[in-house]
């Protein structure tokens, strides 16, 4: 595996790509990049097109859940969407937000900042607003939102107990966050965690269910909770593109998942507390 620096500027450059197409596009090719070469960037996807607030020309077809379908978004609420790509998630969080509400969506894809602002102009929003910047280091102030969401992104950071360090950081105590993302049942063998692209389709980037947890619960975070979970099948000519058949025969005799989560957890209210939990 290359080093986080490497790795992001990989995701960097296939997002990049994703930004070029429509979802038409990447759900037609065999990979999601025009090509078939590679990952299918759209297999962890589900369906926004009932959703209010959903606006097609924001839907790439990525992601792996709807976390805005448990975030809890009052109207009035300032929200914070986490690799917000074309601004799908960000509209429907506006819709729920209201006027009165804020939404900020974080990218750093030049792209997909340049598509999801293209996008609000044409609805015409002058409360949902696009920044570049990199999760590892938000580019918001401390206690800014009440409510955090994210769909498939945090897979792709490099440093997770950084990103949820900085998710409690930009919350407001006694705020929350309802982030989708795709987890494994046990351990994925270094064959597949070592591809930098299945890195960046969301694959290899995939840590221990309980280890992925254990961050959100070390940082701080309480009332912990699983809102969905669901078993992710990715096709085998996709593994095959990177590994053989004789490593695929011994990763599915593993008997080791890929799964979609969908995970709730609240801010402390009281400032005091500590991140282990212990409060004043």
């Amino acid at each position: 595996m290359k080093n986080p620096e490497e790795i992001k500027e990989i995701v960097k450059e296939k997002y990049a790509d994703i930004a070029k197409q429509s979802k038409t596009v990447n759900e037609a090719s065999c990979c999601g990049v025009g090509s078939c070469t590679g990952v299918d960037y759209t297999v962890f996807s589900e369906d926004y097109s009932k959703l209010k607030g959903y606006n097609p020309d924001a839907d790439l077809g990525l992601g792996c859940g709807l976390p805005t379908e448990f975030a809890l978004i009052k109207e009035g609420d300032t929200v914070i969407d986490l690799g917000s790509g074309a601004g799908n998630d960000a509209f429907v969080a506006r819709a729920i937000a209201g006027d009165k509400g804020k939404v900020i969506g974080i990218d750093f894809t030049d792209e997909m900042i340049q598509k999801s602002r293209e996008n609000a102009e044409k609805l015409g929003f002058n409360n949902v607003e696009f920044r570049y910047g990199d999760i590892e280091k938000m580019p918001v102030t401390a206690s800014k939102a009440d409510v955090i969401i994210s769909n498939c992104v945090l897979n792709l950071v490099p440093d997770k107990e950084k990103a949820f360090k900085e998710i409690y950081r930009a919350l407001k105590p006694g705020g929350h966050f309802s982030v989708s993302d795709i987890v494994a049942t046990g351990e994925l063998p270094k064959s597949i965690k070592s591809g930098a692209e299945l890195y960046a389709g969301c694959v290899s980037g995939a840590i221990v269910k309980e280890e992925y947890l254990g961050i959100i619960e070390d940082t701080g975070f309480v009332n912990l909770n699983i809102q969905k979970e669901r078993i992710i099948d990715i096709p085998d000519d996709i593994y095959l593109k990177f590994i053989s058949k004789e490593e695929l025969g011994e990763f599915k005799k593993s008997n080791v998942k890929l799964v979609s989560i969908n995970v709730y957890a609240d801010k402390p209210a009281e400032p005091c507390c500590s991140p282990k939990g212990g409060c004043c």
